[in-house]
């Protein structure tokens, strides 16, 4: 099975498969909040990517959480901090979800043959599945408004050596390369190895440090969420 990495929703075109699992990536913080409200019994979640259809959704009467540059839309109730999803009130519901990155990159892979969910948070999850599907893999990095950033790469680095080492993957795409390299050097210290990312940067000044640390501890969620229909549910 085949590994590739494409660092921004914007380049998919140039990798789309049809027959491929795409793991959608955004570590800071889409990614990692939809995998802790399923672990928290979020029931579904409904990922959207304009703020056009938030308010729809909110007007319908379902619980929306949007959020651009880092902060909570005024009128939602959420974001997508992991920590609004540590709470009883979110179990059994429906959220409808629209983010800066991690939704767009859920809405440019749709039409791939399946789309899960990636995070540090579930880590081990994530490879556990990709190797039982033994499918080829696409990690798709929702990046920071289609640039490039240093965490999701680090998650998919992670992933894709895990894969390679222990299972029958295998890659010849520069990204997958580049990632792994990346997450040899960074993987003692994810923290301090981001320390001037530039998306650590606008969280710590928006005071969210205690966020950034949250998601980049591994496999503190062992669910999967995946891409059924319009909805994410929890595959396992």
């Amino acid at each position: 099975m085949n590994i590739e990495v494409c660092f921004s929703p914007q380049s998919y075109p140039l990798f789309d498969n049809k027959n491929t699992i795409v793991v959608v990536i955004d570590i800071l913080r889409a990614s990692s909040a939809i995998t802790t409200a399923f672990f928290n019994g979020v029931s579904k979640m409904i990922p959207i990517a304009s703020l056009e259809e938030a308010y729809q959704y909110k007007k319908d009467g379902f619980i929306v959480a949007a959020e651009r540059d880092g902060i909570i839309i005024d009128g939602f109730e959420l974001g997508n901090s992991p920590f609004g999803y540590m709470n009883k009130k979110v179990f059994g519901k429906i959220i409808a979800i629209t983010t800066t990155n991690g939704t767009q990159a859920i809405e440019a892979s749709k039409t791939a043959s399946k789309v899960i969910i990636g995070s540090f948070l579930n880590l081990n999850t994530v490879i556990e599945f990709l190797n039982k599907e033994q499918k080829d893999v696409l990690f798709l990095c929702s990046g920071w408004k289609n640039k490039f950033n240093l965490e999701d790469t680090l998650f998919a680095g992670a992933a894709a050596q895990a894969l390679m080492n222990n299972f029958e993957f295998k890659t010849s795409c520069d990204s997958t390369i580049a990632a792994v390299e990346l997450y040899n050097l960074a993987k003692d210290d994810l923290f301090s190895f981001l320390e001037n990312s530039s998306h650590r940067k606008r969280l710590s000044n928006l005071e969210l440090d205690r966020d950034i640390k949250y998601c980049l501890t591994l496999n503190q969620c062992p669910v999967l969420p995946i891409l059924d229909g319009k909805f994410l549910i929890k595959g396992f």
